[in-house]
Order: C-alpha cells, then structure tokens, then sequence
C-alpha cells in the first residue's frame, strides 16, 4: 500500500484530536508530597501524532479546540515550534485538558487526568464542518478513540471528519487508544465498527486494546479480526520489542529497534503513528513507512513526555536503513533444529 498525496492538497496530514498540558511528575504518583518537583510541557495524542508527522516531512496541521486559559498561549507555541500548522485551531470559553504523569524507564507509567468540560471535549460536528475544504483536499487524517470518548459531540466530529477524508478519497489512520476511564468497551467497539471500513491503517495495542475491543490477546487474532470489520491494513504494537502488521497478503512481526537509553514511552505510539502516516502520504511502500514509524518510535523514547523526544526524519531514517539491514541479516541465518519456535504471546 502506498498513499500518494494529491496535488491539490492543502496539508499532507491532518490530525484531530486533543491537545493537553502535561505535568510531569519527579516521582511516583502515590508518593507525591508537599513541594515535590513537576515539569509542564505539552502532549495529547493529537499533537504527539502531529509533531512526528511533521518531523517526517509532511505539511502536517492540528484540528483541534483549545481553551482560554493563559497556558492556550505557550500550548499552541510549542506546537509551532514542532512544525504544525496551529492556524485552524479553534477556541472555546473552557480550560484546556491536563494530566499528571510518573514515568520510569522500565516502562511503567501513572496517570491522572483533568478533562471535565475541558476545551477538547467540545469539538463537534460543526467545527468539521468548518474544516471540510481542509479535510476534502488533505493527503491523510489521524484520529483515535481517545478524541471520541471525549464527550458525544467530539465522537460525532470524529465520524463526520473520517467519512469526509474517506469519501473524497483521502487516507485515515485511526487508533482505536481504548481508555477504560474514559469510555466503556461497548461504546469503544461500536465507534471502531462503524471507523474501521473508512482507514487505511489502523494501530492498535495488543493486549490492551485488543483485549477490550475484539477479544483477543494474540496479536495474529487482533489484526484478522479488525481487518474482518473493514481496515485495510493493522499494524498491532505487541510489547516493546515488536510490531504485527497485516495488509491482508499476510501478517508479519516487525522487531523493533532497542533504544540503549530509554527515559520515558509515553507517545511513542502516536510517534509511530504520525511518522508511518506521513510517509505513506509522502510516497513510501507500507513496508518503508512501517520501518520509520518504528524507528521513530523508538528513538522518541529517549524523551520525557509525550513530545519531549521528537526526532529528526534524518535520524529516523538513518535508524531505519541500520535495522532493516539487520534484520534482513538475521533473517537470513538458519534458525538451530533445536531452538524454540517464536512465542506469539511474548
């Protein structure tokens, strides 16, 4: 699969979702105490996706509502400081989302949210609308689940803008980023039946959201029972060190590249996600934008928060071509009659 941006697009990738102040905790959660140390920076899956669609090339823009709070100023800054197009960004008289985060290398993570009539969960309808020559003319959208568990109006945005890019002939990548907090499993599988037959690649998390969305906690199972509701290709991140892609020719494990220096995972999966996007729409083969998305990912994690590491495509690349030559390597060596077959589970 290869997605080809058309000549008269406006943008490369467009990316709708939330946008969220970040605080990052010094320690663990439940052993914060009086003055301990926080850092705020900026993240939310929808700038996370945006600023590595950006930094692998594509003329990416955020499709978003922020607040009227004094944090919308540095907010939106930072995301131009990433490479985003903030001009279509709407405002709404409401604070913008934050969460707390703890984070360690091992990847282990907490988090607690603040998102009770923030400025995201207003998206609706009728700021696709506004957007409509935007999303009719874009190489490509990304979305998740997480922007349609926001509130009713912002799970209607997300179908109305996915069945508008799809229509006009437009790519979709969607994350179905199932948070139990936010929603409940059936209004989780109901949003990803009615999305899957739009996208052409949809992301996932297995055991996590495939556990919760289609029942299973083998990746093979996640990616032919979501590509069974219509997606056309799934890529399933299943641990740390892999990802399961599967385009309907057959399904594959992708290794993936190890960060020598981890800090924090939080977004890597939307970095995997805005980078294979862009790349697609930028010309790639599924299996040259896959490879980037996957290093990309991982050299985000060097990073803390969620766009504390977003990488240049040249040390993407560079990554990429590095761990393609090597796993073809590997590939090539006959496996010992007496070493075990590969866990799928693991």
């Amino acid at each position: 699969m290869t997605v080809t941006a058309r000549a008269a697009a406006d943008y490369d990738v467009l990316v709708l979702g939330e946008v969220l102040v970040e605080i990052h905790a010094g320690t663990a959660l439940r052993e914060a105490a009086d003055g301990t140390p926080a850092r705020i920076s900026y993240s939310g899956d929808a700038l996370n996706a945006a600023a590595a669609a950006a930094a692998a090339g594509a003329r990416t823009a955020l499709l978003a509502v922020v607040g009227d709070d004094e944090l919308s100023v540095p907010l939106l800054r930072r995301a131009a400081e990433l490479g985003v197009d903030v001009s279509h960004v709407r405002r709404a008289p409401h604070p913008n989302g934050a969460y707390l985060l703890s984070a360690d290398p091992d990847g282990d993570r907490e988090f607690v949210y603040w998102r009770t009539r923030s400025a995201g969960s207003t998206l609706a309808p009728g700021h696709v609308g506004s957007w409509r020559d935007l999303l009719t003319r874009c190489g490509a959208l990304v979305t998740s689940g997480i922007t349609g568990a926001l509130s009713p109006s912002s799970r209607a945005a997300v179908l109305a803008a996915a069945r508008l890019v799809h229509a006009a002939g437009g790519h979709l990548t969607y994350d179905p980023n199932f948070r139990p907090r936010l929603t409940g499993r059936s209004e989780a599988r109901e949003l990803l039946t009615r999305i899957a037959p739009l996208t052409g690649l949809l992301k996932t998390s297995c055991p996590a959201d495939a556990q919760a969305l289609v029942g299973t906690t083998d990746p093979r199972r996640a990616a032919a029972r979501l590509r069974a509701l219509g997606a056309r290709t799934v890529a399933v991140t299943a641990g740390a060190g892999r990802l399961l892609l599967d385009d309907g020719s057959g399904a594959d494990y992708h290794p993936v590249p190890v960060n020598p220096a981890p800090v924090d995972a939080t977004g890597a999966g939307d970095c995997f996600t805005g980078t294979a996007t862009a790349r697609l729409v930028l010309g790639d083969s599924l299996q040259e934008a896959v490879a980037h998305g996957i290093a990309a990912a991982s050299l985000s994690v060097s990073g803390r928060g969620g766009t504390g590491r977003v990488p240049p495509f040249s040390e993407t690349a560079a990554l990429a071509a590095v761990h393609r030559s090597g796993a073809a390597g590997r590939a090539g060596r006959p496996r010992r009659a007496d070493a075990p077959p590969p866990d799928p589970d693991r």
